[in-house]
């Protein structure tokens, strides 16, 4: 089986990639849409994971173009941004699944074999609780400020020291 992975995070794509490998599936990789569509356009691919927030891309862009390039590719986006609206339209645009980072590799390859529509268990559905989002969402907002704490404060509506106490904290478990 043929994968394209596109993650502009080398340290996360390597890891993937070997994973994938060790299991017997041809990788390629790419780091931005550009490279991803070379290879579209160069090899055929049966399954593309596809970062849904790349440097100064969206994936759902580059997911359109995929879609274009290689019709029957299936394609999974893979976020640590995710949010209802993006993973609609994702699944609008021909993605057959929508996964939120972090991911093993075990649950990407299972998250393909999902697409295919069937009765599935809800009771095996996990949702974050209310304190892991709003960590995940302090980290995003600190990421888009540069680490500025001020700058991330005022646009949380918070206190200064209240961000930095909260920040102080180990990440919480979904």
């Amino acid at each position: 089986m043929n994968y394209l992975l596109v993650d502009d995070n080398p340290a996360f794509i390597g890891a993937l990639s070997r994973s994938l490998n060790r299991r017997g599936h041809n990788i390629h990789c790419a780091t931005n849409g550009e490279q991803a569509l070379d290879y579209c356009h160069s090899i055929s691919l049966d399954r593309v994971v596809l970062d849904l927030k790349l440097a100064g891309e969206s994936g759902l862009t580059i997911l359109k173009a995929i879609k274009r390039a290689q019709p029957t590719a299936e394609v999974l986006i893979l976020t640590g941004y995710s949010s209802i609206s993006t993973a609609v339209e994702a699944i609008k645009l021909g993605a057959v699944n929508y996964l939120s980072k972090p991911a093993s590799a075990d649950q990407i390859i299972a998250s393909f074999s999902d697409s295919a529509p069937q009765e599935k268990d809800t009771t095996a559905i996990s949702t974050p609780s209310i304190n892991r989002l709003e960590w995940e969402h302090i980290q995003r907002v600190m990421e888009d400020n540069k680490g500025n704490i001020s700058a991330s404060a005022r646009s949380l509506g918070m206190h200064r020291r209240t961000l930095q106490r909260k920040l102080k904290k180990r990440p919480v478990k979904s």
